[in-house]
C-alpha cells in the first residue's frame, strides 16, 4: 500500500530519533550525502528508485537518490531488529526535511506491481530482500538492481539471479576500492574497533588474521598501522601453533555451514587457550568455541552471512560512501553515467 508521502507518526519518542553520537546528526548526514554526490557525479535525474526506509545512517540511501535528482523514491518501511517501522519513517522524514527532498520520497509498506512497473533502479537493501522472481518479473525491461557492495560478495539468498538473467535485468555491484568510492580503506579501522571493543589493545598485540578474500590487504594495513604483530592465514588450520592475543576471522561465508567449525575451535584452544576470537565476517560455530573455553566477540551472533560489526560503528562516512557508490554503479549500468564496468560498476 502506498502512503501519501510521509504519514503522521504519533507514537515515536525523541529518544528513537536522536543518535547518541554527534557525528550522526541529520544535518551532517545530509552534508556528507551532498559531498558524495558532488564527488561521484551521481545523477538519477528523472529516475524512479525503490529502496528502504532504514534506521541509523542507512537513512541516507533514499536521501542520496532524491538529492541526485530522482523523480520518485519509494522507501519500503518495516519493523526490524534495528528499530521500529514508525521510528524509521519519522527518522527519514526528519532527514528528508533538512535535505529539502521530503516531497520526492514516498513511504510504502508493500511493493505491488503498480509500483514495481515504474521502477528503474532497485537497491539490494535489507527490507527488500529477498528480491525474488515476483519482484524481478514486474520490473520494466530496462531496470537495474544495485547490489550495493562488491559483486563477489553476492549472496544467493538475497537475489534470484536466474530470474534476473531470464529477464535481462542487470545486477550490478560497486567497486569499493575505486578511488572515488574508497570504502575498503575503512575496513582496517573497523577491525581495530572490533578488537578494541573486545578488550584487545591491538598495539603490540599478536593477532592472527584469518582471511581468504579481498578484505585481506585492507585489514592487514589497518592492523599494521596500529602496531599489531600480525600472522596471516587463509584458514584456522593453516595457523602454526603459537600464542595469540586475538584471532580475527574474516572469511567469505559459505552457502551452507560455518567457516569456523568444532575442529578449528579445538585447534585454537590447544595453541592459545586465552585467545579472543573476533568475528569480523564469516559464520562461526559459537557453541564449539564456548565449549572449548574460548572467548568470542561480538557477544551476539550476526545474521548468517553478515559482518560482525557494522561499518557505521566508526562513523557515517563509510556507509554514505558505500550507498552513493552503489547508486552510482547502477546509474552507469542504466547507461546514464560516465564510467564503465571495469571502474566503478561490476556486473554480476
Amino acid at each position: 500500500m502506498l502512503a501519501n508521502n510521509f504519514p503522521i507518526i504519533p507514537d515515536v519518542s525523541l529518544s528513537e530519533l536522536v543518535h547518541d553520537r554527534p557525528g550522526f546528526e541529520p544535518a551532517r548526514l545530509v552534508a556528507l550525502a551532498r559531498e558524495r554526490i558532488a564527488e561521484t557525479g551521481l545523477d538519477l535525474n528523472g529516475r524512479t528508485v525503490l529502496t528502504e526506509a532504514a534506521t541509523g545512517v542507512y537513512v541516507v540511501t533514499p536521501i542520496l537518490a532524491a538529492l541526485a535528482g530522482a523523480r520518485r523514491v519509494y522507501a519500503l518501511a518495516r519493523d526490524s531488529r534495528h528499530g521500529r517501522k514508525s521510528a524509521a519513517v519519522a527518522w527519514l522524514h526528519r532527514v528528508a526535511e533538512i535535505a529539502g527532498v521530503a516531497d520526492v520520497i514516498s513511504i510504502v509498506d508493500s511493493i505491488p506491481e503498480a509500483i514495481l512497473e515504474q521502477v528503474d533502479l532497485v537497491t539490494n537493501s535489507g527490507h527488500l530482500r529477498p528480491i525474488d522472481a515476483r519482484i524481478v518479473d514486474a520490473l520494466p525491461s530496462h531496470a537495474v538492481i544495485a547490489l550495493m557492495f562488491e559483486a563477489w560478495e553476492w549472496r544467493e539468498a538475497d537475489i534470484d539471479l536466474a530470474a534476473c538473467r531470464r529477464r535481462g535485468i542487470p545486477v550490478v555491484g560497486v567497486n569499493e576500492r575505486h578511488q572515488t568510492i574508497d570504502v575498503f580503506s575503512y575496513l582496517g579501522p573497523l577491525a581495530v574497533r572490533l578488537l578494541q571493543d573486545a578488550g584487545v589493545a591491538v598495539y603490540r598485540s599478536t593477532i592472527a588474521l584469518v582471511c581468504d578474500n579481498e578484505f585481506g590487504p585492507s585489514l592487514l594495513a589497518g592492523l599494521g598501522a596500529q602496531g599489531a604483530r600480525i600472522v596471516q592465514a587463509t584458514s584456522v588450520k593453516e595457523l602454526a601453533p603459537q600464542a595469540f592475543d586475538a584471532v580475527l576471522i574474516a572469511l567469505r561465508p559459505a552457502e551452507q555451514g560455518d567457516r569456523v567449525v568444532a575442529e578449528d575451535a579445538r585447534l585454537l584452544a590447544a595453541m592459545s587457550p586465552q585467545v579472543v576470537v573476533a568475528q569480523f565476517w564469516g559464520d562461526v560455530n559459537r557453541l564449539a568455541l564456548l565449549e572449548c573455553g574460548l572467548a568470542i566477540w561480538p557477544p551476539n551472533a550476526p545474521a548468517k552471512g553478515h559482518m560482525g560489526i557494522l561499518l557505521s560503528a566508526i562513523g557515517p562516512e563509510p556507509v554514505v560512501r558505500l550507498q552513493a557508490g552503489g547508486l552510482k554503479a547502477a546509474e552507469i549500468a542504466l547507461g546514464d553515467g560516465e564510467g564503465d564496468e571495469t571502474s566503478i560498476a561490476q556486473l554480476l
